[in-house]
């Protein structure tokens, strides 16, 4: 890791948006390279949390739904949001009964990651939930869910294809494909 200083000079800010999710700010800078220029930041009020979900036969649960920001369905792993400064997996066992209806007894940190970070700070964590329960689903009054159970492998067939592109599911699909290859996946 490097500890190299902060190249850029902030010479000003000002707020452009703010509501209970993100921030955006318009920052006057002095680049590293000494130009004067702009620099735009989302700041991200929440911890973006995702749950790989595994049983016993390696079977993964997706859920779709339809994305405003992109415009199209998205099948992905369980996600959502956590307070910053709340443990992230509080937030990881709420939304994991929220939109699948499972509750998990085992929890395992699988990535920490920074989903965009040339634009945002936002910072994702996700975990890997084993030995299930199925309850009720409570699905937010926003969400329009659909759960599908898969073989493992068929999801990384998916990731591989293109049709998963969620940065959260593809880079855990992944995770956990160089687990089981490395036989450490417990």
């Amino acid at each position: 890791m490097s500890t190299e200083s902060n190249p850029w000079k902030i010479i000003a800010e000002k707020n452009i948006y703010d509501n209970p999710w993100i921030q955006l700010t318009e920052f006057d800078v002095i680049n590293p390279s000494g130009g004067k220029g702009i620099y735009g930041k989302v700041h991200f009020k929440n911890t973006a949390i995702g749950i790989v979900v595994l049983d016993d036969d390696l079977n993964i649960w997706l859920v779709g739904q339809f994305r405003f920001t992109v415009d199209q369905y998205s099948w992905e792993i369980p996600e959502g949001g956590g307070l910053i400064g709340v443990d992230p997996l509080v937030g990881a066992k709420r939304e994991l009964l929220e939109e699948t209806g499972l509750v998990a007894e085992n929890w395992e940190p699988l990535l920490t990651m920074h989903l965009s970070n040339s634009v945002s700070d936002e910072l994702a964590m996700v975990y890997l939930a084993t030995k299930l329960t199925q309850h009720s689903a409570e699905p937010e009054e926003t969400e329009q869910l659909q759960i599908q159970k898969l073989p493992f492998e068929k999801v990384y067939e998916m990731v591989e294809a293109g049709s998963i592109t969620d940065s959260m599911t593809v880079a855990s699909v992944y995770k956990i494909k160089l687990l089981i290859l490395e036989g450490k996946l417990k």
